[in-house]
């Protein structure tokens, strides 16, 4: 696989990263096991992450901290665990988690008089550890809307996708799903990305729909070192793809197009949407690699490739200067 930013003097409307020397690595960021709610330890979640061809992960257990260093064994050149926490907080009855990547100690979850109080005082208790916070699953509990995300600041990352079967991804009831939500913050100049993950907490028995099972969701990031530190840098500067399936072979980003070349499998067939302001679809493609031209009157373009089996990616935004 090989994904790529290049910059271009020609046409420098559009701000492309400088990703030389970088590789890539599948990974999930957010993962239970018996030290909160999950049903399996630490080393048997670490292990069937690491089984599966993923190459870091995050155990985000509810104000758990879970040290890597225990797990050691199972850590080489080709896994590595980065110590996280799913800070869980509430207000009044609406649930406010937060993940915290990247974490050195336990981080007590934070209240406030408002909802957006307390999403931020999460946020900044996490940032003032030195860790990197993603706002989890804002539809599980019809709990955190656009409009609050929209008041947050300094948080980067945010779940679009997650694979617990109760936190309502496609919104509903005219409640919007997380990727309308996601679109709502570009517009509105906020810069976030979006990720998939598993919010894992079934490892045994059936794997069914209702069930929280791993292996759903998932983001492949671009850095220099399996390194924990420049792994979540890479997050929080928008170097990677979310995925529920779909797997790119090549992704080209210069400040003239977007190339999006996907990996086939089987006789599935794709579509590739480029995505701008207001989730307006930019242009539709069932070629590739699909190409876009980028144009300065753009806010924004994402994109995002969807397989004949509804599985999809999602392509970080580029932004106007």
């Amino acid at each position: 696989m090989l994904l790529t930013f290049q910059a271009c003097d020609t046409a420098p409307e559009f701000e492309v990263p400088n990703t030389g020397g970088m590789r890539w690595f599948k990974s999930n960021t957010h993962a239970h096991t018996t030290m909160s709610d999950g049903d399996s330890s630490p080393e048997t979640v670490a292990r069937w992450y690491k089984e599966h061809g993923y190459v870091f992960l995050v155990l985000s257990d509810h104000n758990v901290f879970t040290d890597p260093a225990n797990l050691s064994a199972l850590q080489d050149s080709s896994f590595l665990l980065i110590p996280g926490e799913e800070v869980t907080a509430k207000f009044r009855d609406q649930p406010v988690h937060v993940n915290a990547l990247n974490v050195p100690h336990v981080i007590a979850p934070q209240s406030a008089s408002t909802l957006v109080g307390t999403i931020q005082k999460n946020v900044d208790t996490i940032r003032a550890a030195g860790a990197t916070p993603h706002i989890n699953h804002p539809n599980f509990g019809w709990a955190i809307s656009q409009r609050e995300l929209l008041q947050v600041r300094n948080d980067k990352l945010l779940e679009i996708f997650n694979g617990h079967p109760q936190v309502h991804n496609l919104g509903g009831g005219g409640w919007p799903g997380m990727e309308q939500v996601w679109d709502h913050l570009l517009t509105a100049g906020k810069r976030v990305y979006g990720i998939a993950v598993d919010d894992a907490h079934h490892f045994q028995g059936e794997y069914a729909a209702e069930r929280s099972n791993p292996g759903r969701g998932w983001v492949v990031v671009q850095t220099h070192a399996l390194e924990a530190k420049a792994i979540v840098e890479s997050l929080e500067a928008g170097l990677f793809y979310a995925s529920t399936g779909v797997v790119l072979q090549e992704l080209l980003v210069t400040s003239q197009r977007i190339t999006v070349q996907i990996l086939p499998a089987g006789d599935f067939k794709y579509r590739t949407d480029f995505i701008g302001a207001h989730g307006a679809i930019l242009h539709s493609s069932g070629n590739n690699p699909a190409i876009f031209e980028l144009r300065a009157r753009e806010k924004y373009v994402r994109a995002k490739v969807t397989d004949s089996a509804g599985r999809a990616a999602w392509v970080q935004p580029v932004f106007v200067k």
